[in-house]
């Protein structure tokens, strides 16, 4: 039963964390930027001064570690194209 438990908790937490992405990117398109860009620059660096402030997008990208969103990144790329 916690595999169940464990497996619900992991979707639920790579949901938030894709709603988030999410919000950072649509916050750094808003204000001009290149969102892809700008969130490379982030990973590689871990410099949050590569997100903007607009909408919080900042302080939400620094509530989740950046091995965590690469992890949720390529899961969920993996899962796409072995649907292929």
């Amino acid at each position: 039963m916690e595999e169940t438990v464990t497996f619900k908790a992991n979707m639920l937490r790579n949901k938030e964390v894709q709603e988030i992405l999410l919000s950072v990117y649509g916050a750094l398109e808003e204000k001009g930027y290149n969102p892809l860009n700008q969130l490379v620059g982030y990973f590689i660096s871990g410099d949050p001064t590569y997100i903007t402030s607009h909408k919080d997008a900042r302080t939400l990208i620094k509530q989740i570690d950046r091995d965590e969103i690469l992890e949720v990144l390529l899961s969920s790329y993996i899962a796409i194209h072995r649907e292929e």
